[in-house]
């Protein structure tokens, strides 16, 4: 079967084992269902997720121009202190940042290679956690905004990382810790306006299976632009990633807005 697409992260839905979804021709693959199963990808260019142009992809699958221009890619998008929008001032389109910004976000610790904080809008939880490639995670803080989102995890990252090692995640080299003990340790360091949304009382630790029948072990990346033809076995599917036989492994979502060819044999 071919399929032709542009790419776009691949949908989630957390069970038992994470269900993947790739969107091509109207449609989905069930990714869970091509397990062993031969891929090619073939690179057949570019269209900007955002202006719908066939022009290059500069980054988060926009054009360069719509990469500068589109409230939906702010510099507050990475940096949530940066948000303004609960002050009532415009970064690009302030309509926009009030519908994002303006709504529950919460702070979390995941374990994905290491402990990590991290913020996310809570109706994308658990998605964000899957997206990263996290084991367990849990809630540690609700706030109305994401700007007090933000100062949080700008305090707490002085104190446990605030990145994953994408590299170790791959590789399933996830050290052990107790996600508990861990909020307990950083509550002292939590800002002084967002203390009364600590959530003390939270112990729901969020597991999440993978489903992947081989890990790597001496990761290859592979680069749609200079390779333009890959195929592979397809052996799992982590985070954003899939991962093939070879110990080749590609990211869906830093290839957003390339236009491609999935053939699976």
């Amino acid at each position: 079967m071919q399929y032709q697409t542009v790419l776009k992260k691949m949908k989630t839905e957390l069970n038992d084992q994470v269900q993947y979804y790739l969107d091509v021709e109207n449609d989905f693959l069930v990714l869970n269902q091509l397990l062993d199963k031969e891929i090619e990808i073939s690179f057949e260019g570019y269209q900007c997720l955002c202006c719908g142009k066939e022009k290059k992809i500069f980054r988060q699958g926009f054009c360069y121009d719509c990469f500068y221009k589109s409230a939906a890619v702010g510099d507050w998008i990475m940096k949530p202190e940066l948000s303004t929008a609960h002050k009532g001032i415009e970064d690009r389109d302030l309509e926009y940042e009030k519908s994002v910004q303006l709504q529950p976000h919460i702070v979390y610790l995941a374990l994905s290679s290491n402990v990590k904080v991290g913020v996310t809008r809570k109706t994308q939880i658990p998605t964000r956690w899957i997206d990263q490639g996290a084991s367990k995670a849990i809630e540690i803080v609700e706030v109305p905004n994401r700007y007090l989102a933000g100062i949080t995890e700008v305090a707490l990252k002085e104190y446990v990382a605030d990145k994953t090692s994408w590299q170790k995640m791959l590789k399933n080299e996830i050290s052990d810790a107790d996600l508990i003990e861990e909020r307990e340790k950083l509550k002292k360091y939590i800002p002084k306006k967002v203390e009364p949304y600590f959530l003390a009382n939270n112990s729901k630790i969020t597991e999440v299976n993978y489903p992947v029948l081989q890990y790597p072990k001496k990761i290859k990346t592979l680069n749609l632009e200079k390779a333009h033809v890959y195929s592979g076995k397809l052996k799992g599917v982590k985070g954003q990633y899939l991962l093939f036989e070879d110990n080749t492994v590609f990211n869906v979502r830093n290839n957003e807005g390339y236009k491609v060819i999935i053939t699976v044999n």
